[in-house]
């Protein structure tokens, strides 16, 4: 069950850039490298963290900026992929901008009364964070696998969809679920890491 998922999802992600990868050969201006695109995702990280810090209550505004921070990381592997830009900073900066985009919304949503839910997100992004500090000090790189990728996908349209119906009151069932959903995938992508360590002959933590 676990390998077919992770060959489902796969298949997936490979069509998604299969469906992009002519139009950014085509139109993607070159100036407009994948790193750029991550480095303003954290940029606008920063402006939704010091919005929701200063009291910034516009729904509008904060929906606005989240969507194209989850579009720049929608668009930013595709085309190092298709551009032949892929580097490990780039892995490095990705990941963190992923985490800046999420967790300071879902921290300012759940913390007050869905602190188990937050709990059950935070978990495995701390496992998985010192893994991948821990094997970085060995000169190893543990990249994003398909069940973190997936994980960030849902993260994504749940807190879109609290920004969206829900924002400031508390979030409805269906973006709630599929939070839960989410800490699952996140779960699994550690069981993948860990066996892709495994594999590679790697000692574990």
């Amino acid at each position: 069950m676990f390998a077919k998922l992770k060959l489902f999802l796969e298949k997936i992600d490979k069509h998604r850039d299969d469906l992009l990868s002519p139009h950014i050969r085509k139109f993607w201006p070159r100036y407009i490298l994948p790193n750029r695109l991550t480095i303003l995702r954290i940029f606008l990280s920063v402006l939704i963290i010091g919005g929701l810090l200063m009291g910034v209550r516009d729904r509008l505004l904060l929906v606005l900026i989240f969507i194209i921070g989850a579009l720049s990381d929608l668009f930013d592997g595709s085309v190092a992929r298709v551009l032949n830009t892929e580097s490990r900073l780039g892995a490095v900066l990705d990941s963190l901008a992923d985490k800046m985009l999420v967790f300071p919304i879902v921290v300012f949503i759940l913390f007050r009364n869905y602190a188990w839910l937050l709990l059950f997100l935070m978990i495995p992004e701390i496992i998985s964070g010192l893994m991948t500090i821990y094997y970085r000090t060995k000169r190893k790189v543990i990249s994003v696998n398909i069940f973190g990728k997936t994980k960030m996908m849902i993260s994504c349209i749940a807190l879109a969809l609290i920004l969206i119906f829900d924002f400031p009151e508390n979030p409805s069932s269906f973006p709630i679920a599929l939070m839960i959903l989410s800490a699952t995938f996140a779960c699994l992508s550690i069981v993948l890491n860990l066996r892709i360590i495994k594999a590679k002959g790697l000692k574990t933590l």
